[in-house]
């Protein structure tokens, strides 16, 4: 069963209303599954997409009624980080705040543990 574990990780209003824009013009819920994969610049590197709603074994955290999932695999090495939407001269994005991440790359996509 999905637990909510609001201090295992956090999504930002920001976040929270990309993603719901993002969902309505796809005509689908407004949940954002982070995992996180080996590879990247720096060893593991973050992956977003829309999801149609929680596994068993996700984490939920919830913002503005937008849901965050992360399967528990993937908590292991996010928890306590925060996701955000950035926008910039150099383009827009979601951006994650690791305390977990010893090393980051200059794309902010990857990490290091």
């Amino acid at each position: 069963m999905a637990s909510i574990e609001p201090s295992a990780i956090a999504l930002t209003p920001s976040a929270a209303a990309r993603v719901a824009a993002i969902a309505a013009k796809q005509a689908k819920p407004a949940i954002l599954r982070l995992s996180v994969e080996g590879g990247g610049c720096s060893g593991f590197q973050y992956r977003f997409g829309l999801a149609d709603g929680p596994d068993a074994d996700d984490t939920i955290a919830e913002t503005d009624g937008v849901r965050l999932i992360v399967d528990s695999m993937s908590l292991d090495l996010v928890r306590g980080a925060q996701v955000d939407f950035v926008e910039s001269l150099g383009g827009a994005a979601f951006k994650v705040t690791n305390p977990q991440a010893a090393a980051g790359c200059g794309c902010g996509s990857s990490f290091a543990i």
